[in-house]
């Protein structure tokens, strides 16, 4: 079945790109030139690093290698995606700017011309007689040889010009691919300049006066991996300190690999401060990058896991599950654990990777429930199919007593790229109902 589904899967993407290639490279070219070369080149090595880079980040293949590919593999991916929605958009123009072109300026008509020599022949009255004396219309051959050599006109060969049809293709191809390569390059370097910061005020009913406007720094999915690296961690660790939080939270998809090839990309995360500490839950990309070695990395960098565990704070509970990735391996979530027999009349937040986890967060009774996981979409309109799986796919949201507060994430997986949805970290500021 998987090998079905595998083929069926290739099928499509070839003949996505043959339809990608034929509007863009061929009905803009004539012939087997050196621009159609370069194009169909493009057409073939992009898709086949573009697998090569997926297939050496879950093989597990050497970092070295994950890394060569990651780049042009996974930017080729998004940069595909847009030229597909931007050549399909060009569809409904390609018609209408064909009917503005049906008399193109290099297809004007001509105005009519008299015949050669007719307009001489009668501006200055030349008669030949015949034998009866009336004009037959002909000069003789001494007087006509004359005339053709002064009348002769050089009429230079037209320079070629394109047909309506492939001048439309070049309009409408370029315009695509202009569009295309302009929202994956705003949208990638929206990315490496690293997250905003967002603030959001949550009342909760049982937090104390005591505790208004006590601040949480919210960062999910910074997905440090083959692409993002240890100068992407310091952006963000630098971002989170600016904020001056009371507690830190790292919501889960810290990472894309092992301990081995990323713990030194991680190490930034041992400056985070914050008046109470940093806490972590798992996500579920930990659970396909060795989620036990992590846990035990971030406690060596001073971060504080909670794995289905509850600490109590000065003025409200911090719980946290793990991700339901886990659930494969025997450490998926236990919100029993996590949350029983503690004092309904205390204020409690949960921490938990996926949006979906906030159906037990009610029947818990959970305050806030924080989370990441959807990336808001990371590519529209992904934001879509994000949507489809998830309660809440960015934001804040009410569920019975417990609020879900959504983070778009800090980060990316696969391409570095976020188009509609960029990248944040939240600070949460708890409001006191009592305040």
């Amino acid at each position: 079945m998987i090998i079905v589904f595998g083929l069926l899967a290739l099928a499509v993407v070839t003949a996505l790109y043959r339809y990608l290639w034929r509007r863009l490279i061929r009905d803009t070219t004539t012939g087997w030139g050196q621009a159609r070369r370069i194009g169909t080149t493009a057409f073939v090595v992009g898709p086949a690093v573009m697998f090569a880079a997926l297939f050496a980040e879950v093989g597990h293949a050497p970092f070295v290698l994950q890394r060569a590919l990651a780049w042009p593999g996974f930017l080729w991916m998004v940069l595909s995606l847009y030229l597909l929605l931007a050549v399909v958009a060009g569809e409904v123009a390609r018609p209408l700017l064909g009917r503005l072109l049906e008399r193109p300026p290099w297809k004007r008509p001509e105005p009519e011309r008299p015949e050669r020599g007719a307009g001489l022949h009668a501006g200055y009255g030349y008669r030949r007689e015949g034998a009866t004396g009336h004009d037959d219309g002909h000069l003789s051959p001494q007087t006509e040889a004359p005339l053709k050599q002064l009348t002769r006109t050089e009429n230079p060969a037209p320079a070629p010009t394109p047909t309506r049809r492939l001048f439309v293709s070049r309009v409408v191809g370029g315009a695509a691919a202009t569009a295309a390569v302009t929202t994956v390059g705003l949208g990638t370097y929206g990315v490496l300049r690293g997250p905003s910061v967002k603030r959001v005020t949550v009342p909760l009913a049982k937090l104390p006066r005591a505790a208004h406007g006590y601040r949480i720094a919210v960062v999910s999915d910074i997905h440090l991996g083959p692409v993002l690296g240890r100068g992407f961690a310091q952006r963000v660790v630098d971002t989170i300190n600016a904020t001056q939080p009371d507690l830190i939270a790292v919501v889960g998809d810290l990472v894309d690999g092992s301990v081995k090839d990323l713990g030194p990309a991680a190490a930034p995360l041992a400056q985070l401060s914050a008046r109470h500490g940093s806490y972590f839950v798992t996500g579920n990309h930990e659970y396909f990058s060795g989620a036990r070695q992590w846990v035990e990395e971030v406690r060596t960098l001073g971060l504080h896991p909670l794995e289905n565990a509850r600490t109590e704070l000065a003025y409200f509970d911090l719980a946290g599950v793990n991700d339901l990735a886990g659930e494969s391996t025997g450490q998926g979530p236990d919100f029993d654990r996590a949350l029983a027999g503690r004092d309904p009349a205390r204020a409690c937040v949960l921490l938990a990777h996926q949006p979906v986890q906030v159906h037990e967060a009610v029947r818990h009774h959970v305050d806030l429930q924080l989370s990441g996981h959807t990336h808001g979409g990371q590519l529209w309109p992904g934001n879509f199919i994000a949507a489809a799986a998830n309660p809440t796919v960015a934001g804040l949201d009410r569920y019975g007593d417990t609020q879900l507060y959504v983070s778009r994430g800090a980060g990316a997986w696969g391409p570095p790229t976020r188009v509609g949805a960029p990248s944040d970290i939240t600070v949460i500021e708890l409001a006191s109902k009592q305040a």
